[in-house]
């Protein structure tokens, strides 16, 4: 197994994290490693697999675990909560800042399977985290199901950062056979007052996803931000989106989704945003954008307004273009080849979630797109 985390660039050596990211490497669902432990121990911060929370740690798991998305909640969120085994179990003590960036590594592995990881993340009063998330699976003719469940709980004063770089195997190019099936339930709450959770995504892999990362921000003056970008090329499909639940005073959430369409996949945004009769001064800013590349593809949005407090500020802007042959013709003049230009174009437009993440998370998902779209032009 650790051979297999090498030759992909992921070292579990502490001597080599010279990064300073502690990682936690989840492997078929089974937590395989965990680094810098003992490091952020002295911190009272606590990093480890899911299993060894229960059972060192049994009264903060008793009461956080499905407090924020219960069994009951849909499907595959019941699903995980019958047969998950392992995951990651983040708690940050009260008025710790979080000395160094939490990560962990899923991989699929075997064939004909599925992986039901759970992550719980705790921020007591006056404390901030950062939590990146990364994904990947080889090969395979036969579907495989990815049915994870993340809860997020910052109490007052706290801030929790969670970003998310997916890159599932997204199947056969030419026949669709093969690649993941990612449906994921993320959700955040917010309950203390001042308390912020940021969730950025950038989603490039898996056959078809499903994922809504959400906040409710229950506390007085609490924020939730949404920051995402998803590409479909080839027979791909994503439908992503977020929602974002004001029942405190004074909340304020921001939705900035971008969606990007090659090939003959399918993108489409479906987000919810609800101001209760609590929230007083509730505002949100939503804006969502989507760009074709080719005549085969579609963008689609379902965007959900609920207001009911009339106090409460509402903005929401939406666009849909592709790639002018223009743009494209302005590059190719000075030198620079359609593919090159067509990734340029993209990650300008990307630009904004990009800014949201980690530094190596930026890096890795400009990669990523430019992969993505090899052969979405021409």
């Amino acid at each position: 197994l650790l051979n297999t985390y090498n030759k992909l660039g992921i070292p579990l050596d502490e001597q080599k994290m010279m990064n300073g990211i502690a990682v936690d490497a989840v492997f078929d669902s089974v937590s395989i490693a965990t680094t810098f432990r003992e490091e952020l121990k002295s911190h009272g911060v606590i990093f480890c697999s899911f299993s060894e929370a229960a059972v060192d740690y049994p009264e903060i798991v008793k009461k956080y675990l499905g407090s924020v998305i219960p069994h009951t909640d849909n499907y595959f969120a019941c699903l995980n909560s019958a047969v998950f085994t392992d995951g990651s179990f983040v708690f940050i003590p009260k008025g710790v800042k979080c000395p160094m960036e939490l990560s962990t590594y899923f991989r699929i592995n075997e064939a004909k399977t599925g992986q039901f990881e759970r992550t719980l993340i705790i921020a007591e009063e006056g404390s901030s985290v950062s939590y990146l998330e990364g994904c990947t699976a080889p090969m395979r003719d036969e579907n495989q199901l990815h049915a994870a469940v993340v809860e997020l709980v910052a109490l007052d004063n706290a801030t929790i950062k969670y970003s998310t770089v997916q890159n599932w195997y997204p199947g056969n190019p030419e026949t669709g056979e093969g690649g993941i099936y990612n449906f994921v339930t993320k959700r955040g709450l917010c309950s203390g007052k001042n308390s912020r959770i940021s969730w950025t995504q950038v989603e490039t892999g898996s056959a078809v996803t499903w994922k809504y990362p959400s906040c409710i921000l229950k506390g007085d003056n609490s924020v939730g931000e949404f920051y995402s970008v998803a590409l479909t090329n080839n027979l791909q499909q994503a439908d992503t989106g977020t929602k974002m639940i004001h029942i405190g005073k004074n909340t304020k959430s921001t939705i900035i989704s971008k969606g990007i369409s090659a090939g003959k996949g399918q993108q489409t945004y479906r987000g919810e945003v609800k101001i209760m009769k609590s929230a007083d001064n509730a505002r949100n800013f939503s804006q969502c954008d989507s760009i074709l590349i080719g005549d085969r593809c579609g963008a689609h949005t379902f965007p959900y307004i609920d207001v009911r407090n009339q106090s409460a500020t509402m903005e929401h802007e939406a666009s849909t273009s592709k790639i002018g042959e223009d743009q494209l013709f302005y590059c190719n003049q000075r030198g620079i080849d359609t593919e090159d230009a067509v990734s340029m174009i993209v990650n300008g437009f990307c630009k904004e979630v990009f800014n949201e993440l980690p530094m190596e998370f930026a890096m890795e998902a400009t990669k990523l797109m430019e992969v993505s779209l090899e052969g979405s032009v021409g």
